[in-house]
């Protein structure tokens, strides 16, 4: 298993963390000296007026799901619970590979962007190792095709991308020893589509 998660981590080599952070606007009260928070909301003009707008979130509903038995239940359980685990996790390496391409488009030299990317790859180890270590078997091939789902692109394309060939033909021949592949694709319509479901429900906060 340990193994594994040293497979799980070499996705994550390319990309640095990326942390986004809610503000809150205060302001005080005339005369009165208080403090009140003032949340800030979108708005958008009708007819000449000013109104609020909020976007309500997505309701989906799916025809209710039948089990044959109290394994296929207990099977469906655990996948939402992987995917509440690693979705968040697939969501990060989104960020950060957006963020570490912009990075790199700044850096006028092939030497900069190696130095750039050396010095990501021992903050990556530093940050995901830990969580990486919580991981199981399972949880960790669900991370492989949620990368895929999320950056529309396989692990193996990434690491390819960012650290070159060799490196990337070393983990896929290296996932396949332990019956993984960094270049499985995520089938939203096929083999995937219960993921998908779990997926969407949780994202509009049904799960």
């Amino acid at each position: 298993m340990v193994s594994y998660r040293i497979l799980l981590l070499s996705l994550l080599l390319a990309w640095s963390g990326y942390a986004l952070g809610q503000q809150q606007t205060t302001s005080p009260l005339p005369q009165t000296g208080k403090v009140k928070s003032l949340f800030l909301t979108p708005a958008t003009v009708y007819e000449g007026d000013t109104i609020p707008y909020v976007k309500l979130p997505t309701v989906y509903i799916f025809k209710p799901l039948k089990f044959k038995n109290k394994r296929q239940q207990k099977q469906y359980n655990k996948l939402v619970r992987d995917v509440k685990k690693v979705l968040p996790i697939a969501n990060e390496v989104k960020r950060a590979i957006i963020e570490t391409y912009l990075v790199l488009q700044t850096m006028p030299t092939e030497k900069q962007r190696r130095q750039h990317l050396k010095a990501v790859e021992k903050s990556v180890k530093e940050q995901y190792t830990p969580i990486m270590k919580k991981l199981t078997f399972s949880q960790g091939k669900l991370l492989i095709k949620l990368v895929d789902r999320q950056t529309h692109s396989t692990g193996y394309e990434l690491v390819k991308a960012f650290l070159g060939p060799f490196k990337a033909g070393f983990y896929q021949a290296f996932a396949a020893l332990f019956g993984a592949s960094l270049k499985k694709h995520y089938d939203a319509e096929g083999e995937d589509a219960l993921v998908e479901r779990v997926i969407l429900l949780v994202e509009s906060g049904q799960l």
